[in-house]
């Protein structure tokens, strides 16, 4: 952790409750995003000169369109992602994604931890923050069809992992065949692209332990010092109870 961070997360521990300031996080990914748009758009620029006025240099200039373009698809696309990816305030964690927000009060945080695995006897760390909750119905109540969508997309590679961490295969095909049934939850009843995604948390957390998934990429720093934030914010929470 860098000295900076440290500082950062220990006046956290330490400020009162009601004296913290929201902190915004700004994730990795999102940084030189402008220079690959300018890279890649430099680059596609000369390749198209080449091709019309240096016909001998055809192989360099599609090398550079090629690396050209790679560069501007990113670069577009980092800066079209959320300028913050997370705000941690007194209620809660907001998580910023393209298609949408969603917020988990402390309250409904049980655990937060890097997601790991065991595989061939070896513990092995998952790209992602995993949120084990008390309940999932604030999550459904209010997140965003398109939100849940994009997250089910994102998840699949989770869902294999689970599928290789349960002996019974054939238990895990009724966890995904039940996705797309009807979900009660504490005597509330959700359907269509919800139930969907409330059946994915559920299946996620029996076979890795939690229910949301955070990916490392939207971090501005290592996982282990942005769970050891994420706690800290959640202890000043109920030290103001």
């Amino acid at each position: 952790m860098s000295k900076l961070q440290q500082d950062e997360t220990e006046s956290i521990l330490e400020e009162p409750l009601g004296e913290a300031e929201p902190l915004l996080i700004a994730p990795h990914s999102k940084r030189n995003g402008i220079s690959l748009t300018i890279a890649g758009s430099i680059a596609v620029f000369i390749s198209l000169i080449i091709f019309i006025s240096a016909k001998s240099l055809f192989g360099v200039g599609m090398v550079m369109f090629g690396f050209g373009s790679v560069g501007l698809v990113l670069g577009v696309a980092k800066m079209k992602q959320p300028k913050a990816s997370f705000k941690l305030s007194t209620k809660g964690v907001d998580y910023y994604h393209g298609r949408g927000t969603v917020h988990v009060a402390w309250d409904n945080i049980q655990r937060i931890d890097v997601s790991r695995v065991t595989q061939n006897l070896q513990l092995i760390e998952l790209p992602y923050i995993g949120i084990k909750l008390h309940k999932i119905n604030p999550i459904l109540d209010c997140i965003s069809p398109r939100l849940a969508t994009g997250l089910l997309t994102e998840q699949r590679p989770l869902l294999m992992t689970a599928a290789t961490q349960d002996e019974d295969l054939q238990s895990l095909e009724i966890y995904v065949g039940a996705e797309f049934t009807p979900l009660v939850v504490n005597d509330e009843r959700y359907r269509g692209v919800l139930a969907m995604f409330g059946h994915r948390c559920q299946t996620l957390e029996s076979q890795l332990g939690f229910h949301l998934y955070l990916s490392v990429d939207s971090l501005d720093r290592e996982p282990d010092e942005f769970v050891a934030l994420l706690r800290g914010w959640q202890q000043n929470h109920f030290k103001g109870l």
